[in-house]
C-alpha cells in the first residue's frame, strides 16, 4: 500500500462554533481514533486534496503535535451542495490488529465472452476487506481471461491470501453481457449448421 505524508494541529475548541470558524479559514476537522483517547486536530484543505481525490488507497503517516502514528481514512464526510470536505475520521494502524478497508478492483485479462461479442460491465469498483494492514494490497486483481458470455464472477469465487473478503457472497462483482451482435452472431451460427 502506498504511503501518504499528512501534518496536522490539534484543536482544542470543539464545538459548531468552532468548527465552522475553522472551516472558513479553509481547514478540515478530523479525528483520530483507534488506540487510547481520540485525538482532534485539523488539517489544511489543500494538503488533503490528494488524499482524497484518487482512486489510490494509502497508509497515511500522520503527525500531530509532534507524535507520529500510522492510520487509515475511515470516514470522510462532503457538504451536500458545495462538495467541500466538511470533516474526516482516521483509524490507527496496529501491526497486530486487523483493519476493514475498501480497496479498488482492477480487471486483468480479455474475457472469452468479449471475444464472443459480449460486453464486459465491471459491477464493484471496490471490495471491502479485512486483514493486516500489512496484508491489504493496493488493487485486488482479478483475472477474467476465462469469463464467457452471459457469465458472472461473484464475491464467492474470489480468493486472496491473508485478507477475507466482507461484501455479499452472492454480489456479482463483473459480468459479460450479452448484446443484439453476439445473439445475431449466435443466431446465425445456429442457422447455418
Amino acid at each position: 500500500m502506498k504511503t501518504f505524508e499528512l501534518k496536522g494541529e490539534v484543536r482544542n475548541e470543539l464545538g459548531k462554533k468552532a468548527t465552522k470558524a475553522l472551516r472558513a479559514q479553509g481547514l478540515v476537522p478530523c479525528e483520530l481514533y483507534g488506540v487510547g483517547q481520540n485525538v482532534h486536530f485539523v488539517v489544511s484543505e489543500a494538503a488533503l486534496r490528494k488524499l482524497i481525490y484518487t482512486p489510490d488507497i494509502y497508509l497515511v503517516n500522520l503527525e500531530v503535535a509532534g507524535n507520529q502514528v500510522s492510520a487509515v481514512m475511515k470516514e470522510i464526510q462532503f457538504h451536500p451542495v458545495s462538495d467541500r470536505v466538511l470533516h474526516i475520521d482516521f483509524l490507527q494502524v496496529v501491526e497486530s490488529k486487523p483493519i476493514v478497508m475498501e480497496v479498488p478492483v482492477h480487471l486483468e485479462g480479455h474475457a472469452a465472452g468479449v471475444r464472443a461479442g459480449g460486453k464486459l460491465s465491471l459491477e464493484m469498483r471496490k471490495l471491502r476487506v479485512k486483514g493486516l494492514a500489512a496484508a491489504i494490497p493496493e488493487k485486488l486483481v482479478i483475472n477474467i481471461d476465462d469469463l464467457g458470455l452471459g457469465k458472472t464472477i461473484q464475491v464467492k469465487d474470489l480468493h486472496f491470501d491473508n485478507l477475507e473478503l466482507l461484501n455479499g457472497l452472492q454480489s456479482v462483482v463483473c459480468s459479460v453481457k450479452l448484446t443484439r451482435a453476439a445473439m445475431g452472431n449466435a443466431a446465425a451460427a445456429a442457422a447455418g449448421k
